[in-house]
């Protein structure tokens, strides 16, 4: 005979006050496991949202950033001749020599210095960003002191608004036009003239080069090229994606094993909360335990019946801290990233993946809080749990 499932309900119905206690708890840890796994996926999908597959980057071989990396005007030039790079409808090739340098800029909320990336690119560079778009102003005209600037960084920063003034590289800026990048990387930066930023800061050479591909298969044949001239070889080439994906992964693994520390910690509270709930559960229902079992339930029976109580408990907090974590996906905020030591915002992301991930974590709480007052349960013999009364 199995015990019928509404048995189960009505056994935590009884027991609302401790029920809830114990599901809040349980609550609670998966809340902060979801926002772990959310905030690194957040920070992923904003890097890799950054690049386009069409597209691929020139970096110097050793450096891991932008910023840490060098490209000869020469080189530069021979990689534009190369026939897989594809060319726009004024037959000039598709690449963008690009500058980026970080300047300190104060943040409106605390009047602290961040670091900010300032972008040195050509028309060509925005056209191959399909993510950047215009919404307020107008674009900077090339040769001149004028900026756009990322959304992010207008609500964040003093004097990155409209019409404001900036001043970095011995001169003052002109902040011109604001963009939105949508959640890239994109959304974060200051963005004006290669040739004005290059001179600005007595730059001789290129930081990278960013270039449309003919087509992504092109990729390879791209990149043997490269790795083959004696001219190109302390260089290397990347998949954009990939690279900002690269950028992403320093800060996400940090954030993943310092959330994962908290979780364990709280894990332990919530399945010992969990445990104390059912050996408690178990103690107030000697007599009811013992009626059953003299009605010829069997003790596995029993043992499921107290098992999916626990389950039950243990979904329900799920459910409701993994709700509560969705709401997270309206919240943004921003940090330093450790790859390029700028200033990135982003938000938390929550995918299927991490909804499967959360409620099986939940359910493996369940199962370890509730099996050994399950079993204790079970094996309760049925003359004394009825002598109890």
């Amino acid at each position: 005979m199995k015990i019928p499932f509404i048995y189960t309900f009505r056994s935590l119905w009884t027991r609302k006050l401790t029920a809830l206690m114990t599901i809040s708890g349980v609550g609670l840890v998966v809340f902060v496991f979801a926002a772990v796994l959310m905030l690194a996926q957040g920070l992923k999908d904003t890097l890799v949202a950054t690049g386009s597959p069409d597209n691929a980057i020139l970096l110097r071989s050793s450096a891991e950033s932008e910023t840490l990396s060098s490209i000869s005007r020469d080189a530069a030039s021979l990689l534009e001749t190369m026939p897989e790079v594809a060319t726009g409808q004024d037959g000039k090739p598709l690449a963008s020599k690009e500058c980026v340098i970080i300047v300190n800029m104060n943040k409106k909320s605390t009047h602290s210095m961040g670091n900010v990336t300032v972008r040195g690119l050509s028309l060509a560079g925005l056209a191959m960003r399909p993510q950047i778009h215009l919404k307020e102003g107008r674009m900077y005209n090339p040769g001149s002191s004028e900026l756009i600037v990322g959304n992010e960084i207008a609500d964040r920063f003093e004097g990155a608004q409209l019409g404001g003034q900036v001043k970095f590289g011995g001169r003052m800026w002109t902040i011109v036009g604001i963009f939105d990048a949508g959640k890239t990387g994109f959304a974060s930066e200051v963005m004006g003239d290669v040739d004005q930023v290059m001179q600005a800061f007595n730059r001789p050479v290129y930081s990278a080069m960013l270039f449309r591909m003919k087509s992504p298969s092109d990729f390879d044949g791209i990149k043997a090229k490269v790795g083959a001239d004696p001219r190109l070889m302390d260089l290397t080439v990347k998949r954009e994606q990939d690279f900002y994906e690269e950028q992403s992964k320093q800060l996400a693994m940090f954030i993943q094993i310092l959330g994962m520390v908290i979780t364990i910690i709280f894990s332990f509270g919530a399945m010992i909360g969990a445990m104390i709930t059912m050996y408690a559960a178990v103690a107030n229902r000697t007599v009811e335990i013992g009626t059953l079992r003299a009605l010829g339930f069997k003790r596995y029976s029993v043992l499921a019946a107290f098992l999916i109580e626990s389950l039950l408990i243990s979904i329900i907090g799920g459910g409701a801290g993994l709700l509560i974590a969705s709401l997270l996906e309206f919240a943004s905020f921003s940090t330093l990233n450790w790859s390029s030591f700028t200033e990135i915002a982003f938000g938390f992301s929550l995918t299927p993946g991490i909804v499967l991930t959360t409620l099986i974590f939940s359910v493996v709480m369940g199962l370890v809080g509730g099996f050994l007052p399950s079993v204790r349960a079970s094996r309760l013999d049925i003359i004394s749990a009825l002598r109890a009364s």
